[in-house]
């Protein structure tokens, strides 16, 4: 685990760069997430933020791309033209969240 400062604050972080407490995220340090990888968040960014963080509370873990679409009503061709290339790993990342099972 690792300590960096994002956004004028510092946070831990795993190897890879995602959060290791979800409760250090808010949704200024999501918008210092998204710059950081080139994306500016609009209202449907922030959609699927909003579900990815409710159900991870829920479930306790972070939603796949597949269930970010079925249960968060958001079309997979969306949420890839939202969070180019790696979607699942990108909404994880900037929600605050762990890496979801299965991605690489």
């Amino acid at each position: 685990m690792s300590v960096i400062t994002l956004d004028g604050r510092p946070i831990q972080v795993d190897e890879e760069g995602f959060l290791t407490d979800p409760s250090e995220w808010d949704e200024d340090l999501g918008k210092a997430l998204a710059t950081a990888i080139g994306i500016t968040l609009t209202d449907e960014h922030w959609n699927a933020i909003r579900f990815l963080r409710t159900d991870f509370a829920e479930q306790g873990e972070t939603a796949t791309l597949r269930r970010v679409s079925t249960r968060g009503g958001i079309p997979v061709k969306k949420l890839f033209a939202l969070f180019p290339q790696k979607p699942a790993k990108k909404m994880a990342y900037v929600s605050g969240l762990p890496k979801p099972h299965g991605c690489v």
